[in-house]
C-alpha cells in the first residue's frame, strides 16, 4: 500500500513539474491543514455534520451516516463537528468511508453555492429580518429613483410644450372644429 501511494506521487510530481510547468515543489511539512483543504475543496458536496455521539448527517441530503469502524476517526475519542468522506458504503447503517475533519469555514469557501456560515448568536428570523429590512430600503431607493427620473422627463415635456407654437387650421377657430358633423337619420 506504501508503494502504491509512493507511485501515486511520483505521477503527480510528474504531472505538476511536467505539463504545468510548476518549479520545485514544496512540502507542507506537518501543516496537514492544508492537506485537509484540498481533500475538503474535492469533496464538500459530501459533508456531513455531527448529529450525536458517533452519528452524522449529511448537510446536503440530511440523510444519517456514520463512521466506518476501520476509519482512522472511528474511535479516536474525538468526535469533529464536520467532516467530508469519499464514500458511502450501506449495510446495516450508511456507513462512510476515507473521512477527513474540516473546518466549517471551509466548506462555505469552498461550496459556497450549498454552505454559508451564520454568524454566532443571529437567528434565522433575525437573518431574515435583516434581509427584509435590507430588500426594503433598496426598493425605497428605487422608488426614488424613479420619482426623480419621472420628474426629469415632465420638465423636459413641459419646456418642449412651452416652446412649440401653436397649430393653425384653416377654416377654424383654435382647435374646435366649425361645423358640426350631422347626425345620422335613423328612420326613413
Amino acid at each position: 500500500s506504501m508503494r502504491k501511494a509512493r507511485e501515486v506521487r511520483d505521477q503527480l510530481v510528474d504531472i505538476l513539474t511536467g505539463s504545468m510547468k510548476l518549479g520545485a515543489l514544496q512540502s507542507a511539512g506537518a501543516n496537514w491543514d492544508t492537506i485537509r483543504q484540498c481533500i475538503c475543496s474535492a469533496y464538500f458536496h459530501q459533508a456531513a455534520r455531527t448529529k450525536s455521539l458517533g452519528e452524522y448527517t449529511n448537510l446536503r441530503t440530511g440523510m444519517p451516516c456514520h463512521v466506518h469502524p476501520t476509519s482512522a476517526l472511528y474511535g479516536m475519542g474525538y468526535t469533529p463537528d464536520y467532516i467530508v468522506y469519499h464514500e458511502l458504503i450501506y449495510t446495516s447503517k450508511e456507513y462512510m468511508q476515507c473521512v477527513t475533519a474540516v473546518d466549517p469555514r471551509w466548506l462555505a469557501e469552498m461550496g459556497p453555492m450549498f454552505f454559508s456560515v451564520r454568524e454566532a448568536g443571529a437567528t434565522r428570523k433575525q437573518h431574515a429580518d435583516l434581509h427584509m429590512a435590507k430588500m426594503e430600503s433598496e426598493f425605497q431607493q428605487a422608488l426614488a429613483d424613479d420619482e426623480e427620473a419621472n420628474a426629469e422627463i415632465e420638465r423636459r415635456h413641459a419646456r418642449s410644450r412651452a416652446s412649440r407654437s401653436a397649430i393653425v387650421t384653416p377654416g377654424g377657430v383654435g382647435n374646435t372644429p366649425r361645423f358640426k358633423t350631422p347626425r345620422r337619420r335613423t328612420h326613413l
